[in-house]
């Protein structure tokens, strides 16, 4: 199979994705979700972009590398968004998010 080589970086890309989720959806139960919304947003951004990095790479695409260093970029963003608040929830989304982009730059063969 060839998504074999991409099995941790996937595995990365999902929790990452679920963690967004989780993020989001808890930010909008915040007493001042206006005050969340950059980080509601980037949550958004950054699942959407890690389910779809996850799928190409499960799929083995020609586009996998390019996808991951794009990834890792948007991950890194919601990651110092996360970082701006206290909530649990935007810890534990931030910590994945660096987790996620080390792997991807793994993937993509990018120096850290």
């Amino acid at each position: 199979m060839s998504s074999e080589k991409y099995k941790s970086c996937i595995e990365a890309c999902v929790q990452c994705a679920q963690a967004c989720e989780h993020c989001s959806d808890a930010c909008l139960n915040e007493s001042d979700v206006s005050m969340m919304a950059d980080c509601i947003k980037t949550d958004r951004d950054c699942a959407q972009l890690c389910w779809t990095t996850a799928a190409l790479m499960s799929r083995g695409s020609q586009f996998a590398e390019e996808i991951c260093k794009l990834c890792a970029q948007v991950c890194d963003s919601c990651a110092d968004e996360c970082e701006k608040h206290e909530a649990d929830h935007c810890q534990r989304c931030a910590q994945s998010c660096r987790d996620c982009a080390d792997q991807c730059r793994q993937m993509a063969g990018v120096a850290t």
